[in-house]
């Protein structure tokens, strides 16, 4: 499934939904949908616990919600037609997670890119923090602050925990996921390296899109070999492969987990490929009018406008 938090264009109100082809549909309408044809009047009475609508809710029940989800939409695909299916024009998809509780990225997690940015290969990884103020969707503009003048983009890939983990194993942990997202780990490098620490640099307001839906994992079952790219303005800048990741998601979960604790919504970004603007000979960041977009295989891509 590919789950996105939707709104009608016009409208504020977030759902949950899942794109399938040109529309999209109703998660929890359709779920209440199914509910009715087996008469469970119990469950329809406490929706809201089983299946949530906000999106946020939703993955925060983790895999159980999905599992209801995913009976809905295959319910759903059998009738030919349905008042819970909305025109994907109609609507606007926003971050798929807004309030997560924690979004853990990784630095430092393609060797390539170490090399690019003259640092020393990790013997660990390299964790650090990004907090819900950064999100944004996957149709919204990147804002650039005027007291930044090197923005520069980094596709990664996000992963979605789907149930509580702590102590997990290596070969256990893409069990625990709930599915994967496209990020762009937009970064302020002037704000990064001037202190030691790089957060000031990595979660500025509205500056982080995440989209454009959460693939789950009965869809996307292996993260191990996927394309991944970057374009400015069409031109492409970033172009790699998970398969190259120093610490692959199963090992990133078990480094994590032992640490702290993930509940499902959680995200993990799993750093970003040589290629980036800060790199480059001379080097090129984002400015007012340029256009992003990221892609990986099997997920799809996300387009989004830099504002001064």
């Amino acid at each position: 499934m590919k789950l996105v938090n939707y709104c009608i264009k016009g409208k504020e109100e977030s759902r949950i939904g899942c794109v399938l082809d040109n529309y999209v549909l109703d998660v929890q309408h359709a779920y209440r949908q199914l509910l009715s044809s087996h008469e469970k009047k119990g469950i329809i009475a406490n929706l809201e616990k089983y299946l949530p609508s906000d999106a946020s809710h939703f993955f925060a029940i983790g895999s159980s919600a999905i599992e209801r989800a995913y009976e809905a939409v295959q319910y759903n695909l059998e009738k030919e037609e349905g008042e819970n299916r909305i025109p994907l024009d109609d609507v606007r998809l926003k971050t798929p997670i807004e309030k997560p509780s924690k979004i853990i990225c990784v630095g430092k997690n393609y060797a390539n890119h170490v090399e690019e940015m003259k640092g020393e290969m990790p013997e660990y990884p390299v964790i650090f923090a990004k907090y819900n103020n950064a999100l944004i969707g996957p149709e919204d503009v990147i804002e650039k602050p005027a007291f930044t003048s090197e923005l520069d983009y980094e596709v990664e890939l996000a992963v979605v925990i789907g149930k509580k983990a702590s102590k997990v194993l290596k070969d256990d942990a893409l069990n625990y996921v709930a599915g994967y997202a496209i990020a762009n780990d937009t970064t302020a490098r002037d704000l990064q390296k001037r202190t030691p620490q790089w957060l000031q640099g990595k979660t500025l307001d509205r500056s982080t899109p995440i989209g454009p839906w959460i693939v789950t994992t009965e869809e996307l079952k292996d993260p191990s070999n996927l394309s991944i790219r970057s374009f400015v303005n069409g031109e492409e800048r970033q172009s790699a492969n998970t398969n190259q990741l120093i610490f692959d998601v199963p090992f990133l979960i078990q480094f994590i987990s032992r640490l702290i604790t993930l509940y499902p919504g959680d995200i993990i970004m799993t750093g970003t490929p040589d290629g980036v603007g800060f790199a480059r000979e001379p080097a090129q960041f984002l400015h007012d009018g340029d256009v992003v977009k990221v892609e990986i295989e099997a997920i799809g891509q996300m387009e989004n406008k830099i504002r001064e």
